[in-house]
């Protein structure tokens, strides 16, 4: 099915928060510092749970997930809700106001079961902490957060395709800041009954269940908080508790406030307020709340930030170091040696090579011991002088 199919308008008109002109700019300012707030501390602690080994946790990987949501659907409506104060008339086409209600569905019924799973998880850490490592498991924790997003796809799928079957004629004036079903309903110049018992039923199992399985596990998590018997322990606990349940309560009550109320004249009017809280102000405040309370997280940011710290000293130390050796004087070179001289010529008559010396005779080796003369003396051994007659002198 096209989605222009069965609808006779192309592009459709927010009109905003609020139309009075002075409003404009101060409120323009206030969303996008929440904006630049949402944005730096969800993926803030994206990036701090991916860094750091020691939040490889269970409730860490919720936490994580949970970022991701609000990041997401806090960006399909910010931005273009901020157009709304600097721009005379903000237009969206059909396509883009569908694609924007499926996202925003998509990942705000995510975001209604991730909390629901966060909550059990710390209902088993708290109550069963033995069980805790056998009951979430990697395996049992993937499969929690696959049912979050496929129950925020199927039920987007059915919100988004019971829109479709409504047909626009002339009235394409949205009066909310960005492109909801129950704003969407008023325009629609075919009935719009289906559409209201599938969003009484949707949207009611979405909020109900979810809320019930909530408040049941920070019960659970009450009556264990108080068997603690050290005062400060359990004030810190129910510090931690409470903020909880503060920000599930606004999140809920607000979306409930939305779509399951009754209709009335002024009914957007008063919806527009609460949608702020549930798109706007609870996305800002869940990495706040479950974050920055945290022990475990403000240790590894320290950690972070030191780490950080010293590679950008060692940085400019090994900086230092080498614009001081490129600074230092260099040192004078040596004189290179004169080439050898050439020698000589040669003499006229002289053909300048030496007679060589006849080889001197090897000795004889000497006689063996068995065929010496007779009478010779033995190497290193002499006669005994005798004296002799003497010697008679002849003159002839």
């Amino acid at each position: 099915m096209g989605l222009v199919n069965g609808s006779f308008v192309t592009e459709f008109v927010l009109v905003g928060l609020s139309d009075r002109s002075d409003l404009q700019m101060p409120l323009f300012f206030l969303f996008l510092l929440m904006y630049i707030v949402t944005t730096l501390g969800n993926l803030g602690l994206i990036i701090l749970i991916t860094l750091n080994s020691n939040l490889h946790t269970p409730m860490y990987f919720f936490l994580f997930n949970l970022s991701f949501i609000d990041l997401c659907y806090s960006t399909v409506i910010t931005p273009k809700m901020l157009m709304n104060f600097v721009l005379k008339e903000n237009v969206i086409s059909y396509t883009g106001c569908i694609t924007q209600f499926y996202f925003f569905c998509f990942f705000v019924i995510s975001e209604c079961y991730m909390l629901t799973t966060m909550a059990y998880d710390r209902y088993v850490a708290i109550c069963n902490p033995l069980l805790y490592n056998s009951v979430m498991s990697p395996k049992v924790c993937s499969y929690l957060v696959f049912a979050s997003y496929f129950m925020g796809f199927s039920d987007a799928l059915i919100h988004t395709g019971c829109v479709l079957r409504l047909t626009f004629c002339d009235a394409n004036t949205i009066n909310h800041f960005f492109c909801d079903v129950m704003p969407l309903l008023k325009l629609s110049c075919t009935s719009t009954y289906v559409n209201e018992v599938e969003i009484l039923i949707v949207v009611g199992k979405d909020i109900t269940l979810p809320s019930i399985i909530i408040f049941m596990s920070y019960g659970f998590i009450v009556f264990s908080i108080l068997k603690i018997k050290s005062t400060e322990g359990r004030s810190k606990a129910f510090s931690t508790c409470s903020s909880h349940v503060i920000a599930v309560s606004l999140f809920f009550g607000s979306c409930a406030f939305m779509y399951l109320k009754p209709s009335s004249p002024g009914s957007l009017d008063e919806g527009k307020i609460s949608s702020v809280f549930y798109t706007i102000v609870v996305p800002m405040m869940n990495p706040l709340i479950y974050s920055l309370r945290n022990k475990d997280v403000k240790v590894s940011l320290r950690k972070s930030f030191f780490k950080s710290g010293l590679r950008l000293s060692s940085d400019s130390q090994l900086r230092r170091r080498r614009g001081a050796v490129h600074a230092r004087p260099t040192r004078p070179s040596r004189p290179l040696r004169p080439p050898p001289s050439p020698p000589p010529p040669e003499r006229p008559g002289w053909s300048g090579t030496v007679p060589e010396r006849a080889p001197a005779p090897a000795p004889a080796p000497p006689a063996p011991r068995g065929l010496r003369e007779r009478g010779s003396p033995s190497p290193g051994w002499a006669w005994p002088a005798r004296p002799g007659p003497p010697q008679v002198w002849q003159l002839h």
